[in-house]
């Protein structure tokens, strides 16, 4: 088999003394309500091998979950509006800048603990901490993408949430379909290891470690399901230590 990576990424990486391969496999655009099993059984299950660990973007379980809100749910206040403009765009994205976002993060956590985390982050700004914010309202405002539509139209007008009980989704893959996963959320700044199936017995750095570069790409690139292989060949591309 060959293994394939996104323009810009590598096939090895390196976690510690252990090297790993990446394939990046590709998809159709998945739709909401789709089955992950059936994307699994489609895509995952041909190339898998004993062993091997997929990782999954989250995006794709919360479409298949319909874990989406739409603009007409989340009406921007004028807190929201006010509020968005002192946050920081990052190489991740506007993120909460965003009003809609805004507006989520206040239906979910309630104005006052939104006005307490700018606060706070206005003051973790001072002395140099940066994602006060986001650590305060926790990951289902963090997790939230969508209503932006610079990287892919189709999320221009929705907001797609972090999946529900994902560690129990990948017990369901590996039960289903005998392919071990872990579900994640990865941009160009962070890797976060939303769930995994419990017989994956790597540790969050670990898991971590094998994804750093997301290797998924951001854009659309249509390849939300990455195989990983720990391996000790020599492939062509050459590898990145993290």
């Amino acid at each position: 088999m060959e293994f394939y990576a996104n323009e810009g990424k590598r096939v090895e990486i390196k976690v510690g003394e252990r090297t790993f391969a990446r394939h990046a496999i590709k998809t159709h655009f998945v739709q909401l309500g789709e089955d992950y099993i059936d994307l699994i059984r489609k895509y995952v299950v041909p190339v898998y091998q004993p062993g091997d660990l997929v990782s999954i973007s989250e995006k794709v379980i919360s479409l298949c979950q319909r874990r989406v809100v739409y603009e007409d749910d989340v009406r921007p206040s004028l807190l929201a509006r006010f509020l968005c403009r002192f946050v920081h765009t990052s190489a991740a994205g506007p993120g909460l800048s965003i009003p809609y976002k805004m507006q989520f993060a206040i239906n979910q956590r309630g104005a006052f603990r939104v006005l307490w985390a700018a606060v706070a982050a206005g003051v973790g700004k001072l002395v140099g901490k940066k994602g006060v914010f986001y650590d305060m309202l926790g990951m289902e405002v963090s997790g939230l993408d969508g209503f932006y539509g610079d990287d892919i139209k189709e999320y221009a007008h929705m907001g797609i949430m972090i999946p529900d009980r994902p560690d129990e989704v990948c017990d369901e893959i590996l039960e289903k379909t005998g392919v071990a996963a872990m579900i994640v959320d990865a941009n160009g700044l962070s890797v976060d290891i939303l769930g995994h199936a419990s017989a994956v017995k790597e540790d969050v750095a670990a898991l971590v470690g094998m994804i750093k570069d997301n290797p998924a790409g951001q854009m659309r690139q249509f390849t939300p399901l990455i195989l990983i292989r720990e391996t000790t060949a020599v492939l062509a591309a050459p590898a990145v230590s993290v």
